[in-house]
């Protein structure tokens, strides 16, 4: 019996052996061991940096971007925790940017993984698992889908594709329970609830339509929804050390609304992708076919996820609520379009096997080569292989860039910030804003140690507003820096900006240094014999401006830092830090009243003659409550006793039934 069984288990793994198998050739052609820079990276890579060198509180300031922010309290934080876990779990011996690169793999590899898991648990063979665990692996859809292989992977938003493989445990965790059998998996969903809120909230909507179908699925339905509900809510406290401080002080970030969900829209995706058309007629036989319990909450949840769209697109962004955007939230859509649909795919698998002796192991792999094919109907739907050069090394833009002469000469300037005229540089000669680039910039401090202004992917500072459109005050940030670069600076385009409100705008951002293209020169009339930036320097493809020091705060302690000022007259200072409400000045040990200046930046009221002001930065009411809310959260998830709701086991029709292999 012993062989016979493990032979059994070898076979049933066959096929996600196979999924990881291809998914690992995928990786090493397209990451290999070399860190990516391509697009967003860089910037992903620094804020795992950020908690490496200034530790996990979310609201920690980091100096290093647009004159300072709490860069995680407005960004989730998720894979920044893990990645600088793995780093110092591995005494260092995993570095910052291997323990990155790692994350960038997981990230590609789980979507598969995950789903594979979620239809096995529901009633799927291995091998009737394959073809829609294959689609959620490669499943590209650009640009109709953030998460997918060129938007989580490719571009860098690493996060977002690591909570949206989260979804599918869910559901896995979800599948007894949802025949009716058991307790309420309160020890695996909350965690991964909170999970997904950590790492991307876009995808939490996602999350709850499947604990509430789940919750739906068997009698006693009252009783199942308090349950859910119950850990729905311990899931919130244990995310409320961020959350809490995010939602009480979202005037001081900007939200990003550069994406919209159209009904043009999603009929080009439509005439793009023929993939998505077919999921979408699968994905409805799958309601019918599905026999489970556990599968028919699969196969509801697209339906239910096209209402919370709606909802979110039609209501809440049409109030201005566009927290969670509906192009992002639609991400939870597409995955759970691509889980119903291989409910569905599995039953006709099943029906051809049953019907024609066809072995599922060839029906799989046929299902496969199908979708294979409908992706090369469309434009490029799956991820099926990379394209020549698209998946640029850091050793390789380093040299190409010549990175080295940029950082040495940034090194070497005046005391004071960056100004970058662009988010990033050009990978390829053109004129399209969307034409392949890297945000390495963003890494200026860490290779240089030098602050800097603008230089990374499009940023909800609203320092970084006021770069982008000319003001910092609130309302969301419309456009990709992208399609800015290059045109325009401070709202006004590059050829139109002189050099008086240039230099007005560097004074207060405390710039002593500009950076530009090369071929942004013949367009930057400011800088054109500017007093304040007199010295030239070229660096190809770069030109550096160089200006007067610019005497900065710099750091006394952890949560103290000092400005040494000229004598002034009594008034309103700029401190040359961005404005935070957990800012606290003083001089001469006297407390010093402070406010928001028109620029985004902390104006301090000083009294005439004050040459030191020094300026603490400390967690105030909402950070504290956040962590103890937190604690709450875990004491409750840990001493709750999550007993079973409804424990008779529920006849759903006909039992669960594998396939044999």
């Amino acid at each position: 019996m012993a062989p016979r069984t493990l032979g059994s288990r070898a076979a049933a793994l066959a096929p996600l052996a196979l999924l990881v198998a291809g998914g690992v050739v995928f990786a090493s052609a397209t990451l290999g061991v070399s860190v990516p820079v391509f697009d967003d990276h860089p910037g992903q890579l620094y804020r795992l940096w950020h908690v490496v060198r200034l530790g996990p509180a979310p609201w920690t300031w980091n100096e290093g971007w647009w004159t300072g922010y709490p860069e995680l309290q407005f960004y989730p934080p998720a894979v920044a925790y893990v990645g600088a876990l793995v780093h110092v779990a591995s005494l260092g011996a995993v570095s910052v940017t291997a323990a990155y690169q790692t994350l960038v793999w997981l990230a590609y590899l789980a979507p598969g993984l995950t789903t594979w898991t979620a239809l096995t648990r529901a009633g799927a063979s291995g091998w009737l698992a394959l073809p829609g665990a294959f689609v959620a692996l490669t499943l590209s859809l650009w640009p109709a889908l953030m998460s997918g292989v060129e938007g989580g992977v490719h571009v860098g938003m690493t996060p977002a594709r690591l909570g949206w493989a989260l979804v599918p445990l869910v559901a896995a965790a979800l599948a007894r329970w949802s025949e009716g059998a058991g307790a309420f998996p309160a020890r695996a969903v909350v965690p991964l609830t909170a999970a997904v809120v950590l790492a991307h909230p876009a995808h939490l909507p996602a999350a709850v339509v499947v604990v509430a179908l789940a919750a739906l699925a068997a009698p006693g339905r009252g009783r199942r929804l308090a349950a859910a509900l119950g850990a729905l809510v311990v899931a919130a406290l244990i995310t409320a050390f961020w959350t809490l401080p995010l939602l009480l002080r979202l005037e001081h970030t900007r939200p990003l609304g550069w994406g919209a969900l159209t009904l043009a829209g999603m009929a080009d995706t439509l005439r793009a992708h023929p993939l998505a058309i077919v999921l979408a007629i699968v994905a409805l036989a799958g309601l019918r076919l599905g026999r489970t319990a556990s599968e028919r909450v699969l196969t509801r949840a697209p339906w239910a996820m096209a209402a919370v769209v709606v909802l979110d697109a039609a209501v809440l962004e049409a109030r201005g609520l566009a927290w969670l955007p509906a192009d992002r939230v639609m991400d939870g859509f597409w995955l759970a379009l691509v889980l119903a649909a291989g409910v569905g795919t599995a039953r006709l698998l099943e029906r051809v096997a049953d019907r024609r002796g066809v072995p599922v192991a060839a029906l799989a792999m046929g299902a496969v080569l199908a979708a294979t094919a409908l992706s090369l109907a469309g434009r490029d739907t799956l991820a099926l292989w990379p394209r020549v050069g698209a998946w640029p090394s850091y050793a390789a833009t380093e040299r190409g860039l010549r990175l080295p002469a940029l950082w040495a000469a940034l090194r070497d300037a005046p005391e004071g910030r960056v100004l970058f005229v662009r988010s990033g540089v050009p990978l390829v000669y053109g004129a399209e804003w969307w034409r392949p680039h890297t945000h390495v910039t963003a890494l200026t401090p860490l290779t240089a140690g030098r602050t800097i202004v603008n230089g990374t992917f499009t940023h909800p500072s609203p320092v970084a507003a006021l770069v982008y459109r000319g003001d910092a005050g609130r309302g969301s940030i419309t456009e990709l820096v992208e399609r800015l670069d290059g045109r325009t600076l401070f709202g006004q385009p590059l050829e139109a900006l002189d050099a008086a409100t240039f230099n007005a705008h560097a004074r207060r951002l405390g710039v002593s240094v500009v950076v530009a293209l090369d071929e942004d020169v013949p367009r930057l009339p400011a800088l054109a014999d500017n007093a304040l930036f007199p010295a030239r320097r070229t660096e190809p493809p770069f030109v550096i401006w160089l200006g007067a020091p610019v005497a900065l705060p710099h750091r006394l302690e952890s949560d103290r830092w000092r400005l040494t000022l000229a004598a002034t007259p009594a008034g309103w200072t700029p401190a040359l830090v961005a404005y935070y409400p957990l800012w606290r000045a003083s001089a001469a040990g006297t407390p010093l009243e402070t406010r928001r200046g028109t620029f985004g930046d902390l104006e301090v009221r000083t009294p005439p003659g004050t040459t030191t002001l020094d300026l603490r930065y400390r967690p105030g009411i909402a950070e504290w409550a956040g962590i103890g809310v937190t604690a709450l959260g875990v004491l409750a998830w840990l001493l709750t006793p999550w007993g079973s709701t409804h424990r008779r086991r529920v006849q759903t029709g006909h039992p669960p039934r594998r396939t044999s292999f």
